[in-house]
């Protein structure tokens, strides 16, 4: 809803309510109510692929391929994935009964958290808000979306498509900037997901912790890679290319920056770029002429990310590959660096654009220990032929998620959870874990009428239960 500030925090009282009046109803519904909403949105995604790509281009030029793998598969794939096992999750699950409760019997059931609050960031702005609607729908929740005002023409598509398609009780959308934000996180949701940066989820965890809403924070941080001196350097240049240059780099799970082994770094710099041009610049006549490469999504981003990249010159680092900038369409030139210290900014930010530092190592350890300097990431890769090096990284490492000779490739694998560990995130999405997300977890048990195995403990407290007790905590 595009609306003046007057009427805003006027509407977004009155939807609240509604929402909070419809999740009491919503907490009856069955798999079949839900899936029939789930299929609502795959009717309209499918009869409106045209709008979804011209919007989304408009923002930010995303070639229409990359908006069918990036944006509208996740979402589809995601919907199908919860239509096809909704009923299965929503079974109450009976647990096992311990000795000392015979008589009972113990099950969890899972009820929805009630009313929602999705924030989306720009990046990814039609896959990352609807995602976690298909989560929010399938545990039995309403949902409010607050898009990014970043990309305004995807973020009045979904306004268009919740219209549509739902009921504003059920589902509602608030376009606008940090002011509608705000209003929106002073009401006491059950639940806000939020994805984005780290230093804006810590000022919605504070919003929450007002109100007590649980949160699920997507995040991002520095995703490294490691490459070892048993790889398949083609492979894995060729891998990393594709995921670090997708969006133009605007991606949470991108790699952010390579440690490789430096009997390997020379080869290994040499298959990026010709990886580069490859991919981006097979006629020779620049990348800026690509139609398959992305920009930058403002202006006030891309200043950021020059002025990364002009402080790591300045203190020393050499661009290998690329640096070329074209404020006037947003454009900034796939980049390789080399020579990086950690005076550099460029190695504590996360980059969120076209740069890729890359970074020389001789033992393994050494690569190992500066990963756990940093804070935790939401994604860690390895490039390695070597099980041994596969397995060492990822159990002395901490991340949200390992991927080994790939990269990003899980973050489309519905039965993996996905989301980040500490300052790369809070909570889990994707399939049941999405699910689980937006559900509460409830502890059902039923005892028998009569005598049960807790009675002969009941005060007063004589010899034979003193016994008892005893017994308890002897043996069980």
């Amino acid at each position: 809803m595009e609306l003046t500030e007057e009427l805003t925090a006027p509407l977004i009282d009155q939807v609240f309510t509604a929402q909070k009046k419809q999740s009491v109803i919503m907490r009856q519904s069955t798999a079949v109510q839900r899936i029939a909403l789930l299929k609502k949105m795959m009717d309209w995604i499918k009869t409106h692929m045209e709008d979804i790509n011209r919007a989304i281009h408009a923002d930010f030029k995303k070639p229409y391929p990359e908006i069918s793998i990036s944006e509208i598969y996740p979402v589809t794939s995601e919907i199908k994935h919860a239509i096809k096992h909704l009923e299965t999750w929503m079974k109450p699950k009976k647990v096992h009964t311990p000795v000392t409760m015979l008589g009972s019997d113990s099950y969890i059931h899972y009820e929805p958290k009630g009313s929602s609050l999705i924030i989306s960031p720009w990046n990814y702005p039609f896959s990352l808000a609807l995602g976690p609607l298909v989560s929010a729908l399938s545990a039995g929740c309403t949902a409010i979306i607050k898009p990014s005002e970043m990309t305004p023409h995807t973020s009045a598509l979904i306004r268009r498509m919740a219209e549509e398609i739902f009921d504003k009780s059920q589902v509602a959308v608030f376009e606008g900037d940090v002011d509608v934000a705000q209003k929106l996180l002073a009401k006491p949701f059950d639940h806000i997901f939020f994805t984005g940066s780290p230093s804006v989820g810590k000022m919605i965890m504070k919003a929450a912790a007002e109100n007590l809403s649980s949160v699920t924070l997507e995040l991002g941080g520095k995703s490294p890679v490691i490459i070892d001196s048993k790889t398949n350097l083609k492979d894995a240049a060729e891998k990393i290319v594709m995921t670090k240059l997708l969006n133009c780099g605007q991606t949470c799970v991108a790699p952010d920056y390579v440690l490789v082994h430096t009997s390997v770094k020379d080869t290994f710099l040499t298959e990026l770029k010709e990886n580069i041009q490859k991919m981006y610049d097979p006629k020779n006549k620049g990348v800026e002429k690509s139609k398959d490469y992305a920009r930058i999504v403002n202006t006030r981003h891309l200043k950021r990310i020059k002025h990364l990249l002009a402080d790591a010159e300045l203190k020393g680092a050499q661009i290998f590959w690329g640096g070329y900038v074209n404020e006037e369409d947003n454009f900034f030139e796939p980049t390789i660096l080399t020579g990086l210290t950690e005076e550099m900014d460029i190695m504590h930010e996360e980059i969120f654009g076209p740069i890729l530092p890359v970074i020389s190592y001789s033992d393994l350890e050494e690569a190992i220990n500066y990963i756990n300097l940093k804070p935790k990431p939401l994604a860690l890769y390895v490039f390695s032929k070597d099980n041994d090096t596969i397995k060492r990284v990822f159990k002395e490492t901490s991340s949200g998620a390992a991927v080994a000779n790939d990269c990003a490739l899980h973050f489309l694998q519905n039965e993996l959870p996905f989301g980040g560990v500490n300052n790369s995130g809070i909570g889990k999405a994707h399939g049941y874990f999405g699910f689980l997300t937006f559900s509460n977890e409830k502890a059902v048990m039923k005892q028998r009428i009569g005598m049960t195995a807790t009675k002969p403990i009941y005060p007063p407290y004589g010899i034979i239960s003193k016994k008892i007790i005893d017994s308890l905590l002897r043996w069980f």
